[in-house]
């Protein structure tokens, strides 16, 4: 396999990119001379195999109904395996639109308007979007920090319980704060649902994307197996590799009875997949797209030392350290400034669009997650022009 580049700075302008070609109207930043660092998709090509498959479908020239696709399956069960040490079987696979389709499907399938959802804040935004749109109700459980990191607060959430609640979405590896849970932690989750009768949703998206010299992710499946009866993962290969324009992620259910009630629904709403995604997954999830994952984890890694080595020399700014994910998570409460303060400085001195923490939900508020997935001339661009913008503080 040829080395990937991933220094080549790509133009996505006009390209209805939703990260840099949305990012004047959203945050005043201008894409001519700013740099997005908001959506978490990547700047960077995926692995030649998945461009040749769009070759080869392009070639054909015929886009008509899909039908059964084994060599995507086969795929999806290739890759859990060798990658995560789980087992998985062909039929326990189900498709949604992404992932945050399938937390909608799952949200509706497993709940009733006016029940509670419990999400563990801050976490990844579209939980608590998905759950009021569909009239629920989101059960906000913050999260501790302690030694610097996120950790699970049994004793606190204890106290918030109403009765109402009926599921709890995991964001497993954590997005923003990047934290990699650790196998006790995840069958403490487990038991937590069990002894609560909670429909457990583990989003497992971020999964491939584990720092060197972190610890490695557990797939929840495999280390609380007494869970399978009220669990459904969520995986998709479009974070992993770039593609989540193909709008295609998986929905895994070992347990009969809550693949055929998440099976209705997806009939229900006519969710099924398109043309393009499966195809793109096949020739993703493959040996080259293996070495391919491996040489941009280590590149990730590069940008998170350059980034925090940078971010961290700020007084008053500290980036939580990233075990997985490429989503830096900056704690800014150290400058003493407002979040408006904090928030200009960044937006509009040094022209970096960023999202705000506070729409992670309670936890968040003084905080910014920075997108790191981008060549690494930008990444230490985005860190001199931070230097700049909070130099009195130096």
């Amino acid at each position: 396999m040829a080395q990937p580049d991933f220094d080549e700075l790509i133009d996505r302008t006009g390209t209805a990119c939703s990260k840099w070609d949305d990012m004047q109207a959203i945050y005043g930043v201008s894409p001519r001379d700013g740099i997005a660092m908001w959506v978490a998709d990547m700047d960077f090509r995926p692995p030649a195999p998945v461009q040749r498959a769009v070759e080869a479908m392009v070639a054909h020239g015929v886009y008509g109904y899909p039908g059964a696709n084994p060599a995507y399956l086969e795929s999806i069960r290739w890759w859990m395996e060798t990658r995560h040490g789980w087992q998985v079987q062909p039929e326990w696979i189900l498709s949604a639109h992404g992932l945050v389709n399938g937390t909608a499907i799952c949200v509706d399938a497993f709940t009733r308007p006016g029940d509670r959802v419990i999400v563990m804040t801050p976490v990844y935004h579209a939980f608590a979007r998905v759950i009021r749109a569909s009239d629920r109700e989101v059960a906000e459980f913050p999260l501790a920090i302690e030694d610097g990191q996120y950790r699970m607060d049994w004793q606190g959430w204890q106290k918030l319980l109403t009765g109402r609640e009926r599921m709890l979405i995991l964001c497993s590896p954590h997005n923003p704060g990047g934290r990699v849970w650790s196998a006790e932690e995840l069958r403490q989750v487990a038991e937590f649902c069990a002894a609560h009768d909670l429909v457990l949703v583990s989003d497992e998206i971020h999964h491939d994307l584990v720092m060197p010299g972190s610890p490695r992710h557990s797939v929840l499946a495999t280390v609380a197996p007494d869970a399978a009866s009220r669990l459904v993962t969520l995986t998709a290969a479009t974070k992993t590799f770039n593609i989540a324009g193909a709008h295609i992620g998986n929905l895994i259910v070992a347990d009969e009875g809550l693949r055929k009630r998440l099976q209705n629904r997806l009939l229900a709403l006519g969710i099924s997949p398109g043309l393009f995604g499966p195809g793109m997954v096949a020739a993703a999830y493959s040996s080259e797209g293996a070495a391919w994952v491996d040489a941009l984890v280590a590149y990730l890694d590069g940008n998170r030392r350059l980034f925090d080595d940078g971010v961290n020399a700020i007084p008053g700014l500290r980036s939580m350290p990233l075990q997985a994910t490429y989503l830096a998570w900056v704690d800014c409460s150290g400058t003493g400034m407002e979040r408006a303060e904090f928030t200009r400085r960044v937006e509009q001195d040094a022209r970096i669009a960023v999202n705000h923490g506070g729409s992670f939900g309670t936890g968040g508020e003084d905080f910014l997650r920075f997108n790191l997935a981008t060549p690494r001339a930008r990444v230490a661009e985005a860190v001199a022009r931070l230097q700049e913008a909070f130099r009195d503080l130096q």
